[in-house]
């Protein structure tokens, strides 16, 4: 389903503020509290400054100078307590809201979406986002609010000194602080181009994990960690990059505070010597003006560490945020299958990037109608089966299922419609009970055995150790292909959709397995619309229909007796079948 999160492409500034939004109480606690804590700081100076001057004997009684002090410093240490404490619970909170929103965003995008991205690349990107949101807004709090707060309370206290050292250490500020948010702003491009280049070498690691077997079966260890560390390579020279401009940045910034502040003294001192300031302004002058350097340099080094994660943040939304390819309709209603009769009407399609497929290609499906698709390799069979599933939009034409188009149907209703058992059965690396009740959430467990006997599961599950509970691995390699097709077997019976799509369920298995999971998949095709794709014809018989595609176009339709009697491709493909049975029985 369509999220909302598209709006927030591109403006992470926005993105950070809607999550703000929802605790907006929370998120003006910790506000308060810092800039409460930093005024403390501050007062901390004028404290001083003032008994100071009251043991110099400027002031009367030094008692109220002592309560001024103590006062400032128990709210310093206390208020940033508070805010940390408030904090702790409030942003954790929002990553998790993030992070749950984005993965549900990344979920909604059809099969094409991730054909041209790498897994570990896009769950990267999830941390990566949630990770910057959480240091923007750690360092805001700590590192950017703080600093900038402690400036100008610093100049307000140069005030009581003299008012013309405050309006030129104010101007010198705001001189400083533009200088160094037009240079973070032009160091962008750097830090995304790190960003991009981490954001690859995770996705690199987590290609070549999941694929070991293919890895090792080619010899080519060797070549993918030559593989991996031109990608680290790449990301060092990002990374150094990105860096040296930080620190250059930095290193400016230090030599205009430094020649600053040396100034500012000079300047108390000359106050001084003239009768116009007390040795507790000297000292004010003299502490405030350090402020100032540990604060312009704590915000120099906090807005170059927030434009790298800002950099990392709009990288991740570009590519996380786009919008989904398919999405309800504005006007979709439920979907309610009763007989499950398929018709493609007049549809066209191809690929992105990619040749047509089908061009005004039309055929109709009876409810209860056992219909196998054969042909040539490309012909279009997995791909209109895909599309039945609405996996990628048409460009002309239409899919109805009971009459009710599916383009016009609401994702949920068409999914609950439609069982799927795909030559490779994907599983995940849960239990055999969580794999089987995927097709039906709120299956007891004895309606998941009972699914799990049907398709012919039971014997190989009573044998393994913890029976249902057996967790079976990443993508189910602790099964046999045959294990896990009659589980993918088993999730249909339980889902109980009225229409059936298989793609080429049992080519990849020996004939044991292959007759075990025919005879589950009989039992499954019971009184429900069946579309299959198979290339070993022997799956197909007692099939009502065999439709035959070749370049998108329908070469033969009929049932499997009366292709036989003519000279097409169905009846060659049985021929070739026969004499190569026959060669391995000889």
């Amino acid at each position: 389903m369509q999220t909302d999160l598209c709006a927030y492409r591109g403006r992470p500034l926005a993105l950070i503020g809607r999550y703000v939004a929802r605790r907006p109480l929370a998120h003006a606690a910790i506000l308060a509290c810092v800039l409460g804590a930093v005024f403390c700081s501050i007062g901390v100076q004028y404290g001083i400054k003032r008994l100071v001057d009251s043991l110099a004997g400027v002031g009367a009684d030094p008692w109220p100078a002592y309560l001024l002090l103590t006062a400032f410093i128990a709210g310093d240490n206390l208020l940033w307590r508070g805010a940390g404490w408030i904090a702790s619970s409030t942003y954790v909170r929002v990553t998790g809201d993030l992070r749950s929103e984005l993965f549900r965003h990344l979920t909604g995008h059809a099969p094409a979406y991730f054909a041209d991205r790498l897994p570990g690349t896009l769950t990267s990107r999830i941390t990566a986002t949630s990770n910057a949101v959480f240091q923007m807004e750690t360092m805001f709090t700590w590192n950017v609010l703080p600093p900038c707060a402690a400036t100008f309370g610093a100049i307000g206290f140069l005030a009581t000194v003299n008012l013309e050292m405050a309006a030129t250490v104010t101007a010198a500020a705001l001189l400083v602080m533009a200088v160094l948010l037009y240079w973070s702003a032009a160091g962008t491009p750097l830090h995304g181009a790190f960003a991009d280049a981490a954001a690859k070498v995770d996705g690199e690691m987590v290609d070549v994990v999941a694929n070991m077997p293919l890895v090792r079966a080619f010899g080519a260890i060797g070549r993918e960690h030559c593989r991996f560390d031109g990608a680290v390579a790449g990301e060092m020279q990002a990374r150094k990059r990105s860096l040296r401009y930080l620190e250059t940045l930095r290193i400016v910034h230090a030599l205009a505070v430094v020649v600053g502040t040396l100034a500012l003294l000079a300047w108390a001192l000359v106050l001084w010597r003239q009768g116009r300031a007390s040795p507790g302004d000297v000292v004010l002058v003299c502490t405030l003006g350090l402020a100032v350097l540990s604060a312009t340099r704590d915000l120099a080094i906090a807005l170059v560490d927030v434009t790298q994660h800002f950099a990392r943040l709009a990288e991740a939304l570009r590519i996380l945020l786009s919008p989904h390819e398919l999405r309800d309709h504005p006007q979709a209603s439920a979907l309610v299958a009763r007989g499950a009769r398929l018709t493609f009407e007049n549809i066209s399609f191809g690929y992105p990037g990619g040749a047509q497929v089908f061009g005004n290609f039309s055929v109709d499906i009876a409810p209860g109608q056992r219909v196998g698709l054969v042909g040539p390799s490309g012909g279009g069979k997995s791909t209109l089966a895909a599309l039945a599933q609405r996996m990628y939009p048409l460009e002309k034409g239409r899919i109805l299922i009971d009459g009710h188009d599916i383009a016009r149907a609401t994702d949920e209703s068409l999914r609950a419609a439609i069982a799927f058992v795909p030559q490779d059965t994907a599983l995940l690396n849960r239990s055999l009970m969580e794999n089987i009740r995927y097709g039906r959430p709120g299956a007891s467990d004895v309606e998941v055995w009972e699914a799990a006997r049907a398709a012919s599961c039971g014997p190989f599950i009573e044998r393994l150790p913890h029976g249902l509970e057996t967790i079976v691995g990443d993508r189910g390699v602790k099964l046999s292909g045959g294990q896990r097709q009659r589980i993918a077997i088993a999730r249909a019976f339980l889902k109980n959709a009225p229409l059936l799509l298989f793609d080429e369920a049992t080519s990849a298995l020996d004939s044991e397995s292959e007759e075990a999971v025919r005879e589950a998949m009989t039992r499954l095709m019971a009184g429900r619309t069946v579309l299959m794709i198979a290339h070993r014809i022997a799956t197909l018989r007692d099939f009502d229909r065999i439709l035959v595609l070749h370049a998108g176009r329908l070469e033969e339709d009929g049932a499997p007796d009366q292709l036989m009697r003519h000279d097409g491709f169905y009846r060659r493909l049985v021929n070739s079948e026969i004499l190569r049975l026959n060669r391995k029985a000889a």
